[in-house]
């Protein structure tokens, strides 16, 4: 037996109707802010994900800490970039980090 359902109609649907009808909801909402992400970073994001699978953005943030402390800048910020498009959270806490730390060891 078939299930079909049917929402009330009320006053506000063509209210809603009129509102997602505006350009600002044709986009995607997700959490990357634009043009932050190239298509290489995103294949080379989604290829660390398939290896290394739920703990994908816990080793690109290991491997950017190991690149940051070994004085590579540059892979530092590739592995900080994966781990960003993986887990942006956890590439923001571990920046803050290493700066603060980088921070405390200029102070001395």
């Amino acid at each position: 037996m078939t299930i079909r359902f049917a929402a009330a109609r009320t006053g506000h649907d063509r209210l809603v109707a009129k509102r997602l009808r505006r350009a600002g909801f044709l986009r995607a909402a997700n959490d990357n802010a634009l043009g932050l992400c190239s298509d290489a970073l995103l294949k080379a994001a989604l290829q660390h994900f398939a290896e290394f699978g739920m703990g994908a953005a816990a080793n690109a943030a290991m491997m950017a800490e190991a690149h940051h402390y070994a004085g590579d800048a540059e892979s530092y910020g590739w592995w900080l970039s994966i781990c960003r498009t993986l887990d942006k959270r956890r590439a923001e806490r571990l920046a803050g980090e290493l700066g603060a730390a980088e921070g405390r060891r200029a102070r001395r």
